[in-house]
């Protein structure tokens, strides 16, 4: 989970945005940094472009086909799809940190 989904979620809990605008609002803070980490990434020579480009191309249509149908949704729904959203990353990363501190034990335990 990022900065953009907590700042999604302190504007339309805390600033009282409504959730398509609390989206646009993470989008004009998400593409000024994300356009200056590729000019970075560029000079450092980081970007594999045989998995950047397929990358950068399925998310940019999957990008308009979301906002396309995000704009469309009852603001209730979005809040609830957001929120479904939330709960699947929260679950991943508990998951991660617990096979990786399982991980970790198992190997301390065969260390001693």
């Amino acid at each position: 989970m990022g900065g953009g989904t907590i700042l999604i979620l302190l504007l339309s809990i805390f600033a009282k945005l409504d959730q398509h605008v609390a989206q646009a609002t993470n989008l004009v803070f998400f593409i000024p940094t994300a356009v200056a980490s590729i000019f970075v990434n560029l000079k450092n020579k980081n970007i594999i472009w045989k998995e950047a480009l397929p990358i950068v191309i399925v998310g940019t249509i999957g990008a308009g086909i979301s906002a396309s149908i995000s704009s469309q949704m009852n603001v209730s729904n979005l809040k609830k799809l957001f929120g479904v959203f939330l709960l699947i990353i929260a679950l991943y990363e508990i998951y991660s940190w617990y096979k990786m501190y399982i991980k970790e034990k198992i190997r301390h335990t065969n260390n001693n």
